[in-house]
């Protein structure tokens, strides 16, 4: 299987966004689509995109940030998000999609890349001890209505 890891660009919207929503299906797709722009030109986000016989498979979004959960370096790379066609996952894509987004944190002078996920994702967890992240402490989120 001969994938491709490139930089997304505008033209790639439309599969990007689809795939956000197969991340955050319960998300607005006003909200899922408010930042794409900014994010294309930023110089603290990057998307790649996993292509595959030339159809786009898989995304992932990446950010520098100042802070990461359990991390001791300043900033770290943090990935957003990443979405893998449910037909092609444990082929290695994630693999080449975290590569992707490690390296081009590590130019942006990152020594650390964090991530986050639902606690009850154990997909998620079991892909991310996969790829050699190791889960640093669990967090409960609370809301009151004032």
């Amino acid at each position: 299987m001969d994938i491709v890891i490139r930089r997304a660009v505008q033209a790639d919207k439309h599969d990007w966004f689809r795939m956000r929503k197969g991340i955050w299906p319960e998300a607005p797709d006003e909200y899922l689509d408010f930042d794409m722009d900014d994010i294309l030109v930023s110089e603290t986000d990057a998307v790649f995109f996993a292509i595959l016989e030339g159809q786009p498979v898989g995304m992932i979004e990446a950010r520098i940030r100042e802070y990461g959960e359990g991390c001791e370096t300043s900033p770290v790379g943090y990935i957003e998000g990443w979405f893998v066609q449910d037909d092609l996952r444990g082929k290695g894509i994630a693999g080449a999609l975290t590569g992707a987004a490690e390296n081009w944190a590590r130019e942006k002078g990152c020594s650390e890349m964090a991530s986050d996920t639902w606690l009850d994702n154990e997909a998620s967890i079991r892909a991310h001890a996969k790829l050699g992240y190791h889960e640093v402490e669990r967090l409960v989120h609370f809301v009151k209505q004032l």
